[in-house]
C-alpha cells in the first residue's frame, strides 16, 4: 500500500512588481531609511526590489503624486524633505480636528479607554526596545482612535489623509529630539486620564499642548 505524500502548500502569490517597489520606497521614506534629499535611481531601486525598471517608473510616478518624491528625467527621484510650511500646515489641521474630537469623545466609551490603554502600553514597549519607527506608527494610531470616536466620518477621513505626513514627522521628531519621546508618553497618559475622568476641557488642553510642540520643528527642514 502506497503512503500518501502530503502536498505542500502553493507559494504565496507576490503582489505586482510596481506595488512591491511602491511599498518598498514609501516605507523607506516614512521610516527615514531614505532621508529627505536622497537621490534614488531607477537602477538601484530595481536591484533592491528585484524587478525591472518599468515597474520602478510606475511606482515612482505614484509616489510623486503623493508628494513624497520629485522626479528628475535621466537623473532619478529626489526624496523631498519635510518643509517648515508642511509641518505648520499639518499641525494647524491636527489641532482643528483633534481638539474637536477630544471634546466629542467625552464621555469616553469603555472600548475607547481600553484601546488607548493598549496602544499606550505598546508604544512604551516599542520605545524601550528602541523601535522608534514603530513607536511613531502607534503614536499616530493613538490619536486616530480618538478622532474616530468623535463620530464625524468626514473629519476622520480628512485625518486619515494626513497619515503619511504624520508618520514621517513623528519619526523625525523622535530621532531629532530624544527627550520628546518621554514627553509624548507622559502626555498620552494625561490624555487618557482626562478621557477616563470625563474631563473634556482637560483632554482638549493636553491635546493642544501635545500637538503644538511639533510646531517647534517649523524653524527649518527636519533632518
Amino acid at each position: 500500500m502506497q503512503t500518501a505524500v502530503p502536498q505542500s502548500a502553493p507559494p504565496a502569490k507576490q503582489p505586482p512588481a510596481a506595488d512591491r517597489v511602491y511599498a518598498h520606497v514609501k516605507q523607506s521614506v516614512l521610516d527615514r531609511s531614505y532621508e529627505g534629499g536622497t537621490l534614488l535611481t531607477e537602477g538601484e531601486l530595481a536591484e533592491a526590489v528585484g524587478v525591472s525598471r518599468t515597474p520602478v517608473r510606475e511606482a515612482l510616478l505614484r509616489l510623486e503624486v503623493e508628494g513624497l518624491i520629485r522626479l528628475y528625467p535621466k537623473k532619478g527621484a529626489l526624496v523631498l524633505p519635510v518643509s517648515a510650511q508642511e509641518i505648520s500646515d499639518v499641525v494647524e489641521t491636527r489641532l482643528l480636528v483633534e481638539e474637536y474630537a477630544a471634546r466629542k469623545a467625552v464621555p469616553a466609551p469603555p472600548g475607547l479607554v481600553e484601546r488607548l490603554t493598549e496602544l499606550l502600553e505598546r508604544q512604551k514597549a516599542q520605545v524601550a526596545a528602541g523601535d522608534l519607527a514603530e513607536a511613531a506608527v502607534t503614536d499616530r494610531c493613538f490619536h486616530a482612535e480618538i478622532v474616530r470616536c468623535g463620530g464625524n466620518e468626514i473629519l476622520a477621513r480628512l485625518y486619515d489623509q494626513m497619515r503619511d505626513r504624520q508618520l514621517r514627522m513623528g519619526v523625525a521628531v523622535m530621532y531629532s529630539q530624544p527627550d520628546r519621546v518621554a514627553k509624548t508618553l507622559a502626555e498620552h497618559e494625561e490624555i487618557l486620564r482626562a478621557l477616563r475622568a470625563g474631563d473634556a476641557e482637560a483632554a482638549v488642553g493636553v491635546v493642544h499642548r501635545h500637538v503644538s510642540r511639533v510646531s517647534l520643528l517649523a524653524r527649518g527642514e527636519v533632518r
